[in-house]
């Protein structure tokens, strides 16, 4: 044999073993219910898609994260996908009979080269709902209500939706005299805030070249506090663009209410920003209050995105569920029922010796074939063995077959969490395991 490779994977991937992605199956099955209860359809995309197609879409930072790919004898230049957005779009230019509004679900890992940290991977997955082809502010709502209804369901309590919207920020770079080429540094100083301060946007801005006239304009009008729209209002009321994303925020507002999302779950915040460049509308992020865990959920409107692939834009709105960090957060906090994340099997189905395995999987297919997670032991090398097996599993049931059984045509269930057992007809085996199992 030549030498020995040592066992390991790259930098910021990793393996899942089965203990995490039971956790990560509830969860993601959890979240589809929901997807599917707003009418959201599941979508596949290439893992790999053209470079040409990906690059340009989310800015100079984020593209240098992008990973190439391509065969030793290939033509194409490719890339693996860096998000799940970008590859809709394209979906929706080369098919364009699919009906609109087009609502879309997509769960999926994608690609990023970033440098490897807790909680921050270089291959993890994304979970994205769209609606493409409405421009109605109601399809906004659609998503905010959606993003209630899911971290609702997992068992988030104090959570909260902030919304804003890029035209509020483009109207206030305007007023206070930002030039357009400057507003991407606008935008990532005023991200900033919360995190840095007043101060610390300010010395941002400086960086970027913003006049110090202009950036005491811009702290002055992110500060102005969360759903205070009457002062932005009377701030900006000159401005179309500020009007019109107002407007936006206030009809979305309504259709929240008609919906019954808490008030203590949403909020606007004008000082609410999202990163990526293609933006166009309303943009929402979800941070958990308490405990402080910072953002589970982000997104919004980008009408003009599929433009790039197709003769005509498509107004689409949606959101990404930051699903790594939600099972990462889940499982910190023991949000998971007791049940999760230990095994899939119900009932480890004994072999109590070689004569009697035929009387074991017998028993194994008739539990299966009543929709029981039945696991068959594989060697009949002693009942003890097979039952320290099942504990270090966390079977909670065993069924045991042994010769007095046998000859009476029973079997004996044991719950191993209590040590309670039960003997059992064969001919009604199914229907009285599925009672206890399920109980």
């Amino acid at each position: 044999m030549g030498t020995k490779i040592q066992p390991r994977v790259p930098r910021g991937m990793r393996d899942l073993l089965p203990q995490k992605m039971l956790q990560r199956q509830y969860v993601i099955g959890k979240v589809e219910n929901i997807f599917q209860r707003f009418g959201f359809e599941p979508l596949q995309t290439p893992a790999l898609e053209l470079r040409e197609t990906l690059m340009g879409k989310y800015g100079d930072d984020a593209e240098k994260l992008i990973y190439d790919a391509k065969h030793r004898e290939g033509k194409e230049d490719l890339s693996l996908r860096y998000d799940l957005t970008v590859p809709l779009t394209r979906v929706v230019a080369m098919y364009p009979e699919l009906v609109k509004p087009f609502k879309r679900y997509q769960i999926a890992p994608v690609w990023r080269a970033e440098r490897p940290q807790k909680g921050r991977y270089r291959e993890f997955y994304q979970c994205d709902a769209d609606i493409v082809g409405s421009k109605s502010m109601l399809a906004d709502a659609e998503i905010v209500t959606m993003i209630y209804t899911v971290l609702q369901t997992l068992g988030f309590k104090s959570f909260v939706t902030k919304i804003n919207n890029r035209k509020i920020l483009t109207g206030i770079g305007q007023y206070a005299g930002v030039p357009n080429e400057m507003l991407g540094g606008l935008y990532r100083a005023i991200d900033k805030l919360e995190k840095i301060g007043a101060d610390g946007v300010r010395e941002e801005m400086t960086k970027s070249a913003i006049p110090a006239n202009v950036v005491d304009k811009m702290i002055d009008l992110v500060s102005i506090p969360p759903d205070n729209f009457g002062e932005l209002r009377e701030r900006l009321g000159d401005l179309p663009i500020a009007t019109e994303g107002l407007g936006e925020l206030e009809q979305l507002a309504t259709f929240l209410g008609d919906a019954n999302v808490p008030r203590a779950n949403y909020q606007f915040d004008f000082a609410m920003v999202r990163g990526l460049a293609y933006y166009t509308g309303p943009i929402y992020e979800t941070v958990v209050t308490e405990p402080k865990i910072g953002s589970l959920t982000g997104g919004g409107r980008y009408d003009e995105l599929v433009g790039l692939f197709s003769s005509q834009s498509i107004p689409t709105t949606g959101t990404s569920l930051g699903i790594e960090r939600i099972i990462d957060v889940m499982d910190e906090l023991a949000m998971y029922p007791a049940s999760i994340g230990k095994t899939v099997t119900q009932v480890l189905v004994t072999v109590f010796n070689r004569d009697l395995i035929g009387a074991s999987t017998r028993a194994a297919n008739a539990l299966r074939a009543a929709g029981i997670n039945a696991e068959l032991a594989l060697d009949a090398e002693g009942l003890g063995k097979q039952l320290k097996y099942a504990a270090a599993k966390a079977i909670p049931f065993a069924l045991i077959i042994g010769p007095d059984e046998a000859a009476a045509q029973k079997a004996t269930l044991r719950d191993l969490t209590s040590g309670e057992q039960t003997l059992i007809p064969q001919s009604e085996l199914a229907d009285a395991v599925k009672l206890k199992v399920k109980s």
